[in-house]
């Protein structure tokens, strides 16, 4: 799905988060350390390859909410945005925290220049944040962010299954009114 809201493409696809041709930035479900692991940020380290880890060592540890910027590295991508969303069910308020992860890269983002950022699921993997309520503040906090983006003119949710995308569309359906 894709739809227009203040003078920015919002895109939800199926993909893989390693492999967005086009965009100034990738974000990674980073966790507090900033170093490799499994789900997204092990892919992203792995394209990245091993001196993402070196240039993320003096950023770490951030806590929930926070995001920090990189380079990419060997990633087509010119720089990796890196959140620790809210381990659902123990950082609280989770909501609060997990949008304060799309609102502070999507800044990050502004500051730095970027037009184009493309987003994972944050929290929803590993960290088990349920994918309706992780959609729904992921969605809306973004809508809510545009209209502070000066530079920022896409934005794209990439999904890894088909039922995340059947998600993200239905809920950004909803909250756009059916525009598409």
């Amino acid at each position: 799905m894709e739809t227009q809201v203040g003078g920015v493409t919002l895109e939800c696809v199926r993909g893989d988060i390693t492999r967005q041709e086009g965009f100034d930035a990738v974000v990674n479900a980073a966790n507090a350390e900033l170093m490799p692991g499994g789900g997204v940020a092990g892919a992203i380290h792995r394209a990245a390859g091993p001196k993402l880890a070196e240039e993320c060592r003096p950023l770490a540890p951030i806590k929930p909410g926070d995001a920090v910027i990189t380079s990419g590295q060997l990633m087509s991508n010119p720089y990796i945005i890196h959140c620790l969303g809210p381990v659902y069910g123990m950082d609280e308020p989770s909501d609060v925290l997990l949008a304060n992860c799309y609102r502070n890269a999507l800044r990050l983002a502004a500051e730095k220049g970027l037009a184009a950022v493309a987003f994972p699921a944050l929290s929803t993997g590993a960290f088990g944040y349920p994918m309706e309520p992780a959609a729904e503040t992921a969605l809306q906090t973004v809508l809510e962010t545009i209209p502070e983006l000066t530079n920022v003119r896409r934005i794209r949710f990439v999904l890894l299954g088909a039922s995340d995308l059947d998600t993200h569309t239905a809920v950004l359906e909803r909250l756009t009114g059916g525009q598409g």
